[in-house]
């Protein structure tokens, strides 16, 4: 560890959410290592304990750093909330030492926490946005709202990277197959399409929803018995590997209609592999799809639609393919990541100069 070198900050890559997927992707394309990236876990799941004992240790991990000069940048990927208290800190520490600072934001909710929060910790975002020398959104909707409460902050979009899989022989999709992955709760919409799922299987019984996310479960069950739904959908809980792989594989339709997001990676492998997508506009996704282009968009909070959409994708299959092509198309042009590690090469290039 001699020398300076960059440091990333952020939630365990191994755990569960868009932050570990994305720095996972880094790290396999081999990117950490060649910038010489010392990655610091500021956060894991655990128990209450070992939550809180871990920033505290992280904090200190990088005090011992930055006072032997071993830091050259700190790379801070930051959610809401609790996420945010942590990363400003850090950031705050490393500009204290004259260390530039990258806020590299991933919070879906994070124009709620701004709103919702009080004066004092209002002046503390945008104080935070303004010092950091490079702030990273990950869409023109994320850039344009950042800029809107801090006009002067240096920001610029980075997407995330999407890695396109193997040839497998993992099979066909099953028919009627629908996908959702994510956390399963009100947010990312999830008893929204179970209404919709409902509605649309009086007209289309094949339709079946498995269910690849963590969430609010026992919520999910009732909301399921609910709406008479005992049979059809499957929680899977959370998936990776292997296993994520032959979900996606096995899917006709990837489904996420979330009231706030980022940039979902769930949603870009989805597309990346030639699934037809249906989504929300909101967040970052109106720039990765394009109603009837790329997949079909339909407004949150509105399980009707979300209805009529499922069932116009599940009876058209020259649809589906087409929105499926579309989709790969897409991600392989705009978030491949070849293009995205390239732009973050560009802005690290610009930090040490």
């Amino acid at each position: 560890m001699s020398g300076r070198r960059p440091w990333m900050v952020g939630t365990d890559p191994a755990g569960q959410g868009g932050i570990a997927a994305v720095v996972s992707v880094y790290a396999q394309q081999g990117w950490m290592a060649r910038h010489g990236v010392h990655y610091l876990v500021s956060h894991r799941a655990g128990s209450a304990l070992a939550r809180a004992l871990l920033f505290p240790w992280a904090l200190l991990q990088l005090l011992g750093a930055l006072l032997a000069r071993r830091v050259s940048v700190l790379h801070a990927q930051v959610a809401s909330y609790g996420s945010f208290a942590r990363k400003s800190l850090l950031l705050a520490l490393a500009r204290g030492f004259g260390v530039p600072t990258v806020f590299h934001l991933h919070g879906a909710e994070f124009q709620k926490f701004y709103a919702g929060s009080p004066a004092w910790r209002q002046r503390w975002i945008r104080h935070s946005l303004r010092s950091s020398t490079r702030v990273l959104a990950l869409s023109e909707a994320w850039r344009d709202f950042l800029l809107s409460i801090v006009p002067e902050a240096h920001v610029s979009v980075l997407a995330n990277p999407v890695t396109f899989p193997a040839p497998a022989p993992i099979g066909p999709p099953v028919p009627g197959r629908v996908l959702f992955m994510g956390r399963a709760d009100r947010r990312k919409g999830m008893f929204d399409l179970l209404a919709a799922l409902g509605q649309a299987r009086a007209h289309l019984p094949q339709l079946h929803l498995h269910v690849g996310g963590d969430g609010d479960l026992e919520a999910v069950r009732k909301a399921i018995a609910r709406e008479g739904l005992d049979g059809v959908v499957t929680l899977l809980g959370w998936v990776r590997g292997a296993d994520k792989e032959r979900e996606l594989a096995e899917a006709e339709i990837f489904v996420l209609p979330s009231y706030d997001e980022g940039l979902p990676m769930a949603m870009l492998e989805a597309m990346a592999r030639g699934k037809a997508v249906l989504a929300t506009p909101v967040g970052g996704i109106p720039q990765a799809v394009r109603d009837g282009v790329d997949g079909l968009l339909v407004e949150p909070g509105q399980p009707q639609q979300l209805a009529d959409a499922l069932l116009r994708l599940g009876q058209d299959a020259q649809l589906r393919a087409t929105l499926g092509a579309g989709a790969t198309a897409r991600v392989r042009a705009c978030y491949a990541t070849d293009t995205v590690l390239a732009e973050l090469d560009r802005v690290y290039q610009g930090l040490h100069a």
